[in-house]
């Protein structure tokens, strides 16, 4: 009897093991009041959102150069936190400019606001439904951040995301935007023999119309969902050193002896093949260190 009984155990564990295989992880919910900026971990973890213990602490005055657009974004996001009407960002272009940067600095300055960043990586995508689904009926207003945004050719996960933004019945949440970034304004890529699909037609007066062919007009349906575009380009040389010249004052080794360290930022860009913020940032890092490395 005994036996019998033991065998039974065994094989019921055994059962249990193979279910618990099968079956999706119980879903743990977040600590909301643990932090300020969670990461989307995917529907097969038992946590899906783990939260940033410690996020960047950059400030908005940190942002230099970029005053436009982190005007524009500042705004959109205050309309957002206060209920009313506000717009998904893409922020496109070059690399280095800060785009990411300022998303991050918006959540260290409408924190007390109740403002909350969730980093959803692309191959997370195809689980926007159950994302929204979680932050449903939340008090908090949530910024879905998708940084170095891109889709090659053959990805579906942007239909997903097309669908959430405008296409879908259910739609975002008033809770929720989506702040992407981006280095392609369209995000997907472009190919020179699809302009060739476009067609013209002549009209009477010396008027015609430009009709784009069907794959054209579906990439650009996708950023078009967007409703705010902001545009970022190279530094000047003089915006670099500006930038270079703030980062050391808040190290506190801004020397009054510029011109050495001037031509020395400038080398290192050039090494470097770009003056972006990012690599003033890392040039003043570099020199700081080293300053205070012989004192």
């Amino acid at each position: 009897m005994t036996q019998a009984f033991e065998s039974l155990v065994e094989r019921a564990e055994t059962l249990l093991q193979r279910l618990e295989q099968i079956l999706p992880p119980v879903s743990k919910e977040p600590d909301w009041n643990s932090a300020t900026a969670f990461r989307w971990r995917g529907l097969d973890r038992p946590e899906r959102l783990r939260p940033i213990n410690h996020p960047k602490t950059l400030k908005l005055e940190d942002i230099r150069c970029i005053d436009r657009q982190k005007t524009i974004i500042s705004r959109n996001t205050r309309q957002f936190l206060q209920g009313f009407p506000a717009n998904n960002v893409l922020l496109w272009g070059s690399r280095g400019t800060g785009k990411s940067s300022l998303i991050k600095a918006l959540l260290n300055e409408y924190a007390e606001q109740g403002l909350r960043l969730i980093e959803v990586g692309r191959e997370h995508l195809v689980e926007l439904p159950d994302i929204l689904e979680a932050l449903e009926n939340r008090p908090e207003k949530f910024i879905l951040y998708c940084d170095d945004l891109s889709f090659e050719a053959d990805d579906a996960s942007y239909k997903r995301l097309k669908a959430a933004l405008e296409g879908s019945l259910s739609g975002l949440a008033g809770n929720v935007l989506v702040y992407a970034t981006s280095n392609r304004r369209h995000l997907l890529p472009e190919y020179q023999g699809e302009n060739q699909e476009a067609k013209y037609y002549a009209g009477s007066d010396l008027q015609c119309e430009i009709h784009h062919g069907d794959t054209v007009e579906e990439k650009i349906s996708l950023s078009e969902r967007f409703g705010l575009w902001l545009s970022f380009h190279p530094f000047t040389q003089d915006e670099y050193l500006e930038i270079v010249r703030y980062w050391l004052d808040k190290l506190g080794c801004l020397t009054e002896d510029w011109e050495p360290v001037r031509l020395l930022a400038l080398r290192f860009a050039l090494e470097r093949g770009s003056r972006s913020g990012r690599v003033a940032w890392q040039f003043a890092r570099d020199w700081a260190g080293k300053a205070m490395l012989l004192n």
